[in-house]
């Protein structure tokens, strides 16, 4: 005789199934190898017709976008997960980057898989060669920490960068206008077959049609309707970076110390590049530090003072604006050479053309032991001793019409009517307060 079987009814029997297939959905929030990746897209600069920015045109949608947020603030973070699951759900052929801590903090949260290095140390070198786009989230410091794991790379990617920081004078951008930023970013190139001339720039040769092709229905094909028109690409100011070098009195280059965040210098490319500036300071010495100072190769001055700073025009409005030096435009060719509370009051702060070398040399009068070395605001890990120097170099950024490499590539919010200048005077008036009259409420 045949066991008794119960009757399960048809409802009851696939609901757990259904339950579980969808459920299933889960297992794609997971933590991937950033080496899986497909390899970094450059895209070009070209001259814009209407002013002194450059128009951004991709050869084809970008596809790995780094993210890099401000740490230790859940705002921030939510955010961060706000803005990748709409770039995932909307551009489905992106692909996210995070850095390590980030990941293991945020992956649970999105639908997509993202994609990291197994250690903080090397994203630099991974970044590198994967990634097309980055995103900040956070303030000025934030930007530098993302421009930072380019620091030993010609070629930085665009950025873009949202403002969500204490200062934010180089976020061009609000958190609520991020989908018309991305948008906008992401479309600069656009105008191959049936979709509208995105930028007022040459179309797309037929390699770059084929690079689209072969992307399927995941390209700029699959965003139909969100063409920004003639003339709307995202617009690039080009922050010029220092290139710098330390050398011990044999001519020898100094690399970082392992517990540096800097990344690891490359023995044939031994010059770090730097966004802000480069400090030699006394640090928790009590002596004032003697400095020789060689411009052009020739001897200018013995700077007693704490420390000198040699900075970009981007850092102009950081510690050398602190220290006394000129506010400078970014768009001027320049490096500043400030004193930090120098001893003779007839040092006064210089500004010279990039292509002039100049030389920092820890005098054998210095009574102090060592000086500090950090580039933007990150210390090397290494005191510098009597004979060192910091060499600092031009970073050739323009090779000939159209033909822009090196700097820090950043998306700057578009106005009507508006130019580069626009958001550089709104930051002096709104938030360095520049010019304002004692008495008055900011």
């Amino acid at each position: 005789m045949l066991p008794r079987v119960s009757k399960i009814s048809p409802r009851r029997f696939w609901r757990p199934l259904f339950r579980r297939s969808f459920s299933a959905s889960s297992r794609w929030s997971v933590i991937r190898d950033i080496s899986a990746l497909e390899p970094r897209l450059s895209p070009r600069y070209q001259e814009c017709r209407d002013g002194d920015l450059l128009c951004l045109e991709w050869p084809a949608p970008p596809r790995n976008i780094l993210l890099v947020k401000k740490d230790g603030e859940p705002s921030v973070t939510e955010s961060l997960v706000e803005f990748a699951s709409h770039i995932t759900s909307t551009y489905p052929s992106i692909s996210l980057v995070l850095e390590p801590h980030t990941a293991a903090e945020v992956h649970q949260t999105l639908s997509t898989p993202v994609y990291t290095s197994t250690a903080d140390e090397q994203l630099p070198v991974a970044v590198h060669e994967k990634v097309d786009l980055v995103v900040t989230f956070g303030g000025d410091g934030t930007i530098l920490r993302a421009a930072s794991f380019f620091a030993t790379c010609y070629n930085v990617p665009p950025v873009l960068s949202f403002s969500m920081g204490t200062l934010g004078f180089l976020s061009e951008w609000k958190f609520a206008e991020y989908k018309r930023a991305f948008r906008e970013v992401y479309m600069s190139g656009a105008g191959v077959g049936d979709r509208t001339m995105v930028l007022d720039c040459p179309r797309p040769t037929s390699s770059d049609e084929r690079v689209e092709s072969e992307m399927g229905p995941t390209g700029w094909s699959s965003i139909r309707g969100k063409s920004m028109g003639s003339t709307r690409g995202a617009r690039i100011l080009m922050r010029n970076r220092l290139k710098l070098g330390v050398f011990t009195r044999d001519g020898a280059p100094v690399h970082p110390n392992d517990g540096s965040r800097l990344p690891a210098v490359q023995a044939e490319h031994p010059g770090i590049y730097a966004m802000n500036e480069v400090l030699i300071h006394r640090g928790k010495e009590p002596h004032l530090a003697i400095v020789d100072i060689f411009v052009g190769g020739r001897f200018l001055t013995e700077a007693v003072a704490d420390g000198v700073i040699i900075s970009t025009p981007t850092g102009s409005t950081a510690y050398s604006l602190s220290s006394g030096g000129s506010i400078v435009h970014p768009l001027v060719p320049s490096l500043l050479l400030t004193p930090i509370c120098a001893r003779s009051l007839s040092f006064r702060p210089l500004v010279l053309p990039t292509s002039t070398p100049v030389t920092l040399r820890l005098s054998e009068k210095n009574r102090g032991r060592e000086l500090e070395v950090s580039i933007d605001g990150i210390n090397i890990g290494r005191g510098m001793t009597v004979g060192m120097e910091v060499r600092v170099w031009d970073e050739e950024m323009r090779r000939g019409e159209n033909d822009w490499h090196g700097g820090v590539p950043c998306v700057m919010r578009r106005t009507i009517g508006g130019e580069a200048h626009e958001g550089w005077v709104g930051g002096l008036n709104g938030l360095l307060k520049f010019n304002h009259p004692f008495g008055e409420e900011p």
